[in-house]
């Protein structure tokens, strides 16, 4: 009979220490900093971002907020200002994790990209092709009615409505640009609540059963922001595609490569002293909401928390054509495709001047849009009031995050970056 291997003390310490260090969070990584004037920007013009922000919180608008500026792949303004949490007093600070809303969809529509790239996706797909229940969608038709338009979507009472065929099939496309009528507009959202996501339940346990919901208008008719339904359903393409449950696609593909790793669906325990609360603006003023804690439906649409400093990697990812810090997720080519022109530059609902790409609103028309951000500059926006955008041209990227929405504060944020470029 043969002895047991025994291990020499420096093994059993070695041994050890990788457990130990496999269990240690990984700082995430940031980009360098920067003199602001070394990338052409002016110290004395960026502090009116500083100034713009803390008169947002003396008028109550706000708890804090962080803002995030980077030029030529450098850091040029970064700063915390404010509270993370009104009722302990805690000061805002830089790694605080914030929920980051619609910002996600970008980063979907990036995971999508990447598929496209290894030819597992194609832009031209039906969905039907990975969610066969998406096959033979109908296209709901409101019924003529004497009645003003605002009674169709009044409390309690259901539009009326008859269903035609859908011309054709939804695409991968269509999802992206927000031209599927998947649950786009008040028949649509008011069909999908009769089939309402389950406490516990999955993107594949979900997704399917949106097969059953009449679009909201013809694919590819015209185009109608989808909150929710357009991007979790790409969610569920990427797991089918790549094999992968949708948040370990993104974490091993994504998040892992730039250093995000400040990025997920659901907070650690030992990350949760570092959430930001988020504040809805009432007469009574800033109320706080309640968090929705751990998940296991990995929304493309809206489910992501991230830090400012893991944005930024994001963003600079963009700027770059693709890649950061040797690691390449895109072309080149794929980045300019994101951030052209899908959708018409008149979006009901939208300024003028704006397009819409993959995943991504498109600054079409500077001076339509009544804008200091050059043509061609992208990005989007959460419903908790996070803002982020890149601009190509100026080889930019900004970054605004907060945890109460107020779209005022993000276009001002915009100028106050732009008027502090000085070459």
């Amino acid at each position: 009979m043969m002895n047991p291997v025994r291990l020499r003390p420096r093994s059993s310490f070695m041994c050890l220490l990788i457990v130990l260090l496999a269990t240690v969070p990984l700082v995430s990584a940031t980009l360098p900093n920067t003199k602001p004037e070394e990338v052409g920007l002016s110290s004395e013009r960026l502090q009116r971002i500083s100034q713009l922000i803390q008169r947002r919180i003396d008028a109550g608008e706000i708890s804090g907020a962080i803002t995030a500026v980077a030029r030529n792949g450098r850091i040029a303004h970064f700063e915390a200002k404010g509270l993370m949490d009104i009722e302990t007093r805690k000061p805002m600070a830089k790694d605080a994790i914030f929920r980051i809303a619609s910002m996600s969809k970008p980063i979907t529509g990036v995971a999508i990209m990447m598929l496209v790239e290894e030819g597992k996706v194609r832009l031209t797909d039906p969905v039907s092709r990975f969610i066969p229940e998406f096959k033979d969608l109908k296209v709901a038709v409101p019924r003529s009615s004497n009645a003003p338009p605002a009674a169709a979507g009044a409390r309690g009472a259901a539009p009326s409505f008859y269903t035609v065929p859908a011309d054709r099939e939804i695409t991968i496309r269509d999802l992206l640009t927000h031209t599927s009528g998947l649950v786009s507009g008040t028949i649509s959202t008011a069909e999908a609540a009769k089939v309402a996501r389950k406490q516990g339940e999955t993107l594949a346990d979900y997704i399917p059963r949106l097969g059953s919901v009449p679009l909201e208008f013809q694919p590819g008719s015209r185009w109608a922001y989808s909150p929710g339904a357009g991007f979790d359903t790409l969610g569920r393409i990427v797991e089918i595609a790549s094999g992968q449950t949708f948040d370990q696609f993104l974490k091993q593909r994504l998040f892992e490569a730039l250093g995000m790793n400040d990025t997920f669906f659901s907070t650690s325990p030992e990350r949760s002293a570092r959430i930001a609360t988020v504040y809805q603006r009432t007469p009574k003023g800033l109320e706080k909401q309640q968090d929705p804690g751990r998940t296991t439906y990995f929304s493309g649409a809206g489910g992501l928390r991230s830090t400012a400093d893991d944005y930024l990697l994001f963003g600079q990812m963009l700027v770059n054509g693709g890649q950061l810090n040797g690691k390449r997720l895109l072309s080149p080519r794929t980045v300019e495709l994101m951030g052209s022109m899908y959708a018409l530059d008149t979006l009901p609902g939208r300024p003028r001047g704006e397009g819409f790409g993959l995943s991504v609103r498109v600054v079409v028309d500077a001076v339509a849009r009544g804008t200091s951000l050059s043509n061609g500059s992208f990005g989007w926006s959460g419903a908790q009031g996070t803002h982020f955008w890149i601009d190509p041209k100026q080889k930019l990227v900004a970054v605004y995050m907060v945890q109460t929405s107020n779209n005022e504060i993000q276009r001002d944020f915009e100028s106050a970056v732009m008027q502090a470029l000085i070459e």
